[in-house]
C-alpha cells in the first residue's frame, strides 16, 4: 500500500509535466555528451576509419607514450598551462570587479545601455573578432598610428611578435567574454537581501565596507562554482580564436593542445593520437577540480558537488 502511494505520487501529473520538460535536455546530454564518450575506446586501438572501432587492433597504452615521447610536448602543454593561466589570473576576476563597480551605478538608464555594450562581443564570431584585432593591431592600422604620432616609434608587427601574443590573446578574451561573466554576478548581487544593506547604512557602514562584509561574501557561492569551473577547464581553449590569431611567427608561444589536436587530428586523420590526448587532458581538468574542490570546502565550505 505504501509503495503504490509512493508511485501515485511520482507519477502524478505536475511530476509527469516536469519529467517532459527535463526530456529534451536529458536526451540532449545523453545522446551528445554521454554517448560519445564509448568512441574513447579508439585511444587503445590503432583505429582505422574503414575497419571501424570493432575491427580495429589494440594498441593498449601506446598512443599515450608516444604522446609524451613527442618532442614538442612539453613545449605545447607549457605554452597551454601559461595561456590557461593568464586567462585565470587576470580573465577570472575581471567580471566581478566589472559587476562589483557596476552594481555602484544608480542611473538605471544608463546602468542597462553599459551592459548592453559590455555583453554585445559575447554575441560576435571569432573571424569578426580577429579581423578586427588583426587590423588595429597591423603595421598601418590606428593603433601603431597612436603610438607613432605620441612616441615616434616605428610600427610594431604585434600579431607576429612572441613577445605580444600571449598578451593580445589573453586580453581580447577578456574583452570578449566579460559582459557574459558580468551578468552572471549581477543576477546573483539582485538575490541579496536589500535590507542588509539598510541594516549597514544605519550602523555607518560605507560603500566600501557594504561591498566587503555583505555583498562579496554573498557573491562567493557563485564565485566558488565559476572558478572551479574555470580550472577544470585549464587546458581548454577557444580553439577557434587560436586558429583565428596563431601564425607560422608565433607558433612556438602560441601553440596549444587544442590547435595541436586540430592539425594532427583532423588534418592529420591521427584520430586514435589525438583521443588519448583528449583523455589525457579530461583526467587532468578531474583531477584540479577534485583537489580544487575539496580545498574550497576546507577553507570556504564552498562546493560544486
Amino acid at each position: 500500500m505504501h509503495d503504490r502511494f509512493r508511485l501515485r505520487r511520482i507519477f502524478s501529473r505536475p511530476q509527469i509535466a516536469v519529467f517532459l520538460i527535463a526530456t529534451p535536455g536529458l536526451l540532449h546530454f545523453l545522446l551528445f555528451k554521454y554517448y560519445p564518450l564509448l568512441g574513447n575506446v579508439i585511444a587503445f586501438q590503432d583505429y582505422d576509419l574503414f575497419r571501424g572501432i570493432w575491427r580495429s587492433d589494440w594498441v593498449g597504452l601506446d598512443h599515450f607514450v608516444q604522446m609524451f615521447q613527442y618532442g614538442e610536448f612539453v613545449k605545447i602543454l607549457r605554452n597551454t598551462l601559461l595561456i590557461g593561466v593568464y586567462q585565470l589570473v587576470f580573465g577570472f576576476p575581471a567580471p566581478l570587479l566589472l559587476a562589483l563597480l557596476m552594481n555602484e551605478i544608480r542611473m538605471i538608464w544608463f546602468k542597462r545601455v553599459t551592459q548592453s555594450v559590455l555583453y554585445l562581443p559575447h554575441f560576435l564570431s571569432w573571424i569578426i573578432v580577429g579581423s578586427m584585432f588583426v587590423e588595429l593591431l597591423a603595421p598601418e592600422g590606428p593603433f601603431n598610428a597612436l603610438l607613432v604620432r605620441l612616441f615616434g616609434i616605428n610600427p610594431v608587427y604585434f600579431m607576429t611578435e612572441p613577445l605580444y601574443f600571449r598578451g593580445i590573446l589573453v586580453s581580447v578574451g577578456i574583452w570578449k567574454g566579460i559582459g557574459w561573466g558580468t551578468i552572471i554576478y549581477l543576477a546573483a548581487m539582485a538575490g541579496i537581501n536589500p535590507n542588509l544593506y539598510e541594516a549597514a547604512v544605519m550602523d555607518g557602514a560605507n560603500r566600501r565596507r557594504q561591498m566587503t562584509a555583505i555583498t562579496i561574501p554573498a557573491l562567493m557561492p557563485a564565485i566558488v562554482v565559476l572558478f572551479l569551473l574555470n580550472v577544470g577547464h585549464l587546458l581548454d581553449k577557444n580553439v577557434e580564436q587560436m586558429l583565428v590569431f596563431l601564425n607560422p611567427l608565433v607558433r612556438d608561444v602560441g601553440e596549444v593542445i587544442d590547435t595541436y589536436v586540430y592539425r594532427v587530428g583532423l588534418i592529420g586523420a591521427q584520430y586514435s593520437y589525438t583521443t588519448a590526448i583528449g583523455i589525457f587532458k579530461s583526467v587532468v581538468g578531474l583531477a584540479l577540480v577534485v583537489s580544487l574542490n575539496q580545498l574550497s570546502k576546507r577553507m570556504t565550505g564552498e562546493t560544486i558537488y
